[in-house]
């Protein structure tokens, strides 16, 4: 009898180990928080992804919201999270342990750039006596808001402003929220403009200005302040909103965007890697129906704006579609293999 016991629990526990080898073999995708556009098009490439890997591949992707790059950084470190969207200059600043970021994290590897991310510094029309960025430097003690504590926004929001020379720990009341809450903050009046970057049109941004009208401006950019921020960092080029991208906007705004970035960490297999990657951009039609931030996404620039090395996986892929790879993305590292 204690024989057939000890045989019975070995086969159930063989049975348990094979149904778990054959499940998908779970990764997380953080994003930011749910009212800006990293949080909808994370979801929607962890759901084409989840769809057609899970049972191909034996790869499930969840994507999870957070503060923001930040946020995701520290996540990718501890390994809560395998994969994450960052702002560009997170990127940079996460490989050489600049900025924000202390030490260098030698564990990110790039995966592709994606859509670009579009600043929107939104200020008071009673405010924007210029319209321009540099409106900025004239507040006196008002409540403004960068992004939430120790997000992608607040952090490249101070780079931004310490580069144009904005003195905004003096001149700004600083307020410290997610993109939902800082929407309803100025609509209630309580603060007088934020910083939303996000791939056009955030959501937040369109609630507000169907709200609020011709009472809210997005400053637009000079090309003085765009040689100021590009100096060290490279990143940001010129992006215009035609009238209408927004609600009752009536004229052309011109600002600026950076690529975010998709990354990985170094010890996620290649082959898990080479088939996100691969998925995301043979899906790419579907993932520009679920968000228009996404069509400015194309292939030919898949490798441009990242700071971080590529990772093998993605190398694969992009070496299979004929694009050219700059040597600085390649580093010679042992190849991981699939558990």
């Amino acid at each position: 009898m204690r024989n057939f016991v000890v045989s019975a629990i070995v086969a159930m526990l063989m049975l348990s180990c094979s149904d778990e080898l054959s499940r998908a073999r779970p990764y997380i995708l953080t994003t930011a928080t749910t009212g800006g556009t990293y949080y909808p098009v994370g979801v929607a490439i962890a759901t084409i992804a989840h769809a057609q890997l899970s049972e191909s591949h034996g790869i499930s992707l969840t994507a999870i919201s957070s503060a923001g790059s930040l946020e995701n950084i520290k996540l990718l470190r501890d390994n809560q999270a395998q994969f994450a969207i960052l702002q560009g200059p997170f990127g940079a600043w996460s490989w050489n342990g600049e900025g924000p970021i202390s030490s260098p994290q030698t564990h990110i590897r790039s995966v592709s750039a994606l859509w670009q991310n579009v600043e929107h510094f939104v200020l008071l029309s009673e405010l924007a006596t210029s319209g321009e960025i540099m409106d900025l430097d004239n507040l006196n003690g008002q409540r403004y808001v960068l992004g939430a504590r120790n997000s992608g926004a607040e952090q490249t929001g101070r780079f931004i402003l310490e580069t144009l020379g904005i003195d905004y720990e003096e001149k700004f009341t600083l307020g410290y929220m997610g993109y939902g809450p800082t929407t309803s903050a100025i609509q209630d009046g309580n603060i007088v403009g934020m910083n939303i970057p996000g791939g056009a049109p955030v959501s937040s941004i369109t609630q507000a200005f169907a709200l609020m009208g011709d009472r809210l401006t997005i400053l637009n950019w000079t090309q003085e302040a765009l040689d100021k921020i590009n100096a060290k960092y490279p990143l940001w080029d010129w992006y215009e909103f035609p009238p209408g991208t927004y609600p009752n906007q009536t004229e052309l705004i011109r600002t600026v965007g950076s690529p975010n970035v998709l990354v990985t960490r170094d010890d996620i297999p290649e082959e898990v890697v080479y088939q996100v990657t691969k998925v995301i951009w043979e899906n790419l039609a579907t993932l520009q129906d679920i968000h228009r931030a996404t069509r400015d996404m194309r292939l030919e620039i898949a490798v441009e704006g990242l700071g971080a090395p590529l990772h093998p996986g993605a190398i694969r892929y992009y070496r299979e579609v004929g694009l050219d790879i700059p040597a600085r993305l390649i580093i010679e590292e042992p190849t991981a293999v699939l558990n």
